[in-house]
């Protein structure tokens, strides 16, 4: 076999070739792999063209081999077995995608439905190992700390991929017996727990906006949990998301209140990583199952703020920073 110079066969040469080989006319050929005939015919015109010899010789029977086509067919067919032995090992990692699938969201996020999420995923991909952090930190998905990351705010400047998932509602809760003690008076002779006010600040600006704007801030906590926690163990009101309030058996709405907006859940990826099977097979369900219970987020008879305009719910798009 003598290639002309600066040539070489590929497997399109090598597909055409075999498909002829084995029905023994061009139009056969064409038909079993579903390919042009005339763009066949060319194919291997410009093939024999470049071997400098014939690789068939026609006959009343139609094509049959030469001794070069002979020669070349055990090659032909153990390129093509490679071929199918690749497209196998890629369809069956797309259908059983596996791996890790690193993870960071806030701690409060431990406390809502969405573990059920992760748990349920779990379920389902079994080959698919969930790596999470959580943190109140906010990862940098531009340096790879994470693969995902949930996370709670009002916008997102950073240059990566996300949905804005649902919007979510706050509301001041506390114990059953500390409800029974408030009356329709704005929260006169009641306490909040402060979050990092000053150290003997009394009030606050998210104080006087709320629906107890006469309440003095009293006791103050650095993290999500333990505000949670104090105030199911009496220690006064805490505004939290209502995802994360409904659902603690030891907490209720304070009463003469409506619901007010709150920030909004985003779900966050490297842009790199959005056509990597296990990390969109991940984005796509726990988007899925977080929006099928957006009532859980932002419930009834909430108070909307102009600030939570423009994003539009659900759709995956890019995320520029705007600094």
């Amino acid at each position: 076999m003598t290639l002309q110079e600066g040539h070489s066969l590929n497997w399109d040469d090598l597909k055409y070739f075999l498909a002829v080989a084995r029905t023994g006319t061009l139009r056969g050929g064409a038909d079993s792999i579903r390919a042009n005939h005339t763009t066949l015919a060319r194919r291997l015109t410009i093939m024999e063209e470049r071997l400098g010899s014939r690789l068939f010789d026609r006959s009343k029977a139609g094509l049959v081999l030469t001794q070069l086509g002979e020669d070349l067919m055990p090659h032909a067919e153990r390129v093509e077995d490679e071929m199918t032995a690749a497209s196998r090992v890629i369809v069956g990692r797309d259908a059983r995608p596996k791996g890790t699938v690193y993870v960071t969201m806030p701690h409060g996020l431990a406390m809502t439905s969405i573990m059920d999420d992760l748990a349920a995923f779990a379920e389902l991909y079994p080959d698919i190992t969930l790596n999470m952090t959580f943190t109140n930190d906010v990862a940098d998905l531009t340096r790879r700390e994470a693969d995902v990351s949930l996370r709670v705010a009002h916008e997102v400047t950073d240059d990566v991929v996300g949905r804005r998932l649902v919007q979510m509602s706050q509301a001041a809760y506390c114990t059953g017996d500390y409800a029974r003690r408030i009356t329709d008076n704005g929260g006169e002779g009641l306490h909040l727990i402060g979050w990092h006010e000053p150290e003997g600040d009394t009030t606050a600006k998210w104080v006087r906006e709320s629906y107890y704007p006469n309440a003095r801030l009293r006791h103050r906590v650095s993290e999500l949990v333990p505000l949670i926690t104090l105030a199911a163990s009496g220690l006064g009101m805490a505004y939290l998301a209502c995802n994360l309030g409904d659902r603690h058996p030891g907490l209720v709405r304070a009463p003469f209140q409506k619901p007010l907006a709150y920030r909004s859940l985003w779900l966050l990826l490297h842009r790199d990583l959005r056509n990597t099977a296990r990390v969109r097979l991940f984005v796509d369900f726990l988007a899925a199952r977080i929006k099928s219970r957006r009532n859980e987020f932002w419930v009834a008879g909430t108070v909307p703020a102009a600030v939570f305009e423009g994003a539009r719910e659900g759709d995956l798009q890019t995320v520029h920073s705007r600094n």
